[in-house]
């Protein structure tokens, strides 16, 4: 099953709750899917997710912002470097896109505890918030730019895997594309406010980030050293691209909504 990230539902779904669009349960359990109950930590007054999100609410805070940063590339990361060290060595967090009544920007991330197995997953998510400053500079990718890219991308990631021969080296291979290819995402990954748009960009680029995640698995037919790592690098910047597009579909989601 292909889907977003934590953080990117937390955004989308906090937005949604921030401007009155939905209910914070609702919005929890959105986010939670089959995690234990997602509980708060760190500097912000609450014991769990809804508490989180409703302490933000009152505070004034209009909406939510994701961030997915990984080595090399930590756009949108805001400071203090404690907070920003946390979000890049999780790969994802949460940001208020504007200032409370008192001048405060926060920010949260998740720690996950998997347990269980393969076949019965299970995991503890604490999201630990802290006070964050400005970005910056916000991510320069618009949904326009995310949805022209996407479409290069997704071609350029299913000639990868077809050019690794991924169903001779693993039997399930080919089942497993097809699902990623082909998949949607869950209905509850982001809010029914969300412009279809944005819907269409997420979904592409969620069933992206699968196929990437498949043909990173292992060597495939890249049978030396110099193919695997041309192979590698040519992922990373599908990669890139599919991440860019998440993010910037989930906080297109701060911006009014405009016919068409």
């Amino acid at each position: 099953m292909i889907d977003l990230p934590r953080s990117a539902r937390l955004a989308a779904w906090g937005t949604a709750v921030l401007r009155g669009e939905a209910p914070v349960g609702t919005a929890v359990r959105a986010v939670q899917r089959d995690d234990e109950p997602h509980t708060a930590a760190g500097d912000a007054p609450a014991a769990d997710l809804a508490e989180l999100l409703e302490g933000w609410r009152a505070a004034g805070h209009r909406g939510l912002r994701v961030v997915l940063p990984v080595p090399g590339d930590v756009s949108g990361l805001p400071g203090p470097a404690s907070f920003n060290v946390e979000a890049l060595d999780v790969g994802e967090a949460v940001l208020t896109d504007d200032e409370d009544g008192a001048g405060r920007r926060w920010g949260a991330w998740p720690d996950v505890t998997e347990f269980g197995s393969a076949l019965e997953p299970g995991a503890m998510v604490a999201w630990r918030a802290a006070l964050v400053q400005r970005p910056a500079a916000p991510p320069s990718t618009t949904l326009a730019d995310a949805e022209r890219q996407l479409s290069r991308a997704l071609e350029d990631a299913l000639g990868a895997l077809h050019r690794l021969d991924v169903a001779r080296w693993r039997e399930d291979a080919a089942t497993r594309i097809a699902q990623v290819r082909d998949g949607a995402l869950p209905r509850d990954a982001v809010p029914p406010t969300t412009p279809p748009r944005a819907q269409r960009v997420l979904a592409t680029a969620a069933r992206l980030r699968g196929i990437v995640a498949l043909a990173s698995e292992d060597d495939g037919a890249a049978v030396t050293g110099f193919e695997a790592a041309g192979r590698s690098e040519a992922l990373r910047g599908v990669e890139a691209v599919a991440r860019h597009a998440v993010v910037a579909a989930v906080n297109a989601g701060l911006e009014p909504v405009r016919p068409g």
